[in-house]
């Protein structure tokens, strides 16, 4: 077994979490799947910034359990989840670290969206 070593964010991969400050919706075509105003914005080196919503801020009875789950050397494991609508699901869309390392804490409790699968409007 491969031992996991953490890599803690510094100049060489810069990685902030600060409130976002403003009302963040996920909708996948009209279904709104997640409101709130509690959201995090994670910026990670050259990535595009990422929504974090509050898992409670979420409509949970639409999110569905997958077996898929990633490493991140910086964040942890990651878990995911489908997105089940009456038209049809979406596989994967829908992520979260339940047990992030100890410099990303903060998104503990929340979920981010693929934005290729969920239309994630910051200010909406």
């Amino acid at each position: 077994m491969t031992t996991r070593e953490p890599k803690i964010p510094g100049p060489d991969h810069p990685m902030t979490i600060e409130a976002t400050g403003m009302r963040v919706v996920a909708r996948v075509g009209t279904h709104v799947v997640a409101d709130t105003t509690r959201a995090l914005t994670l910026r990670e080196a050259n990535y595009p910034p990422v929504q974090y919503i509050p898992l409670d801020d979420v409509d949970q009875s639409l999110l569905t359990d997958s077996a898929t789950q990633t490493y991140c050397p910086y964040k942890g494991d990651a878990s995911y989840y489908g997105i089940a609508l009456a038209e049809g699901g979406l596989t994967d869309a829908v992520w979260s670290y339940r047990e992030p390392y100890d410099s990303v804490a903060a998104i503990a409790g929340h979920v981010a969206f693929y934005t290729d699968q969920v239309d994630v409007q910051v200010g909406a």
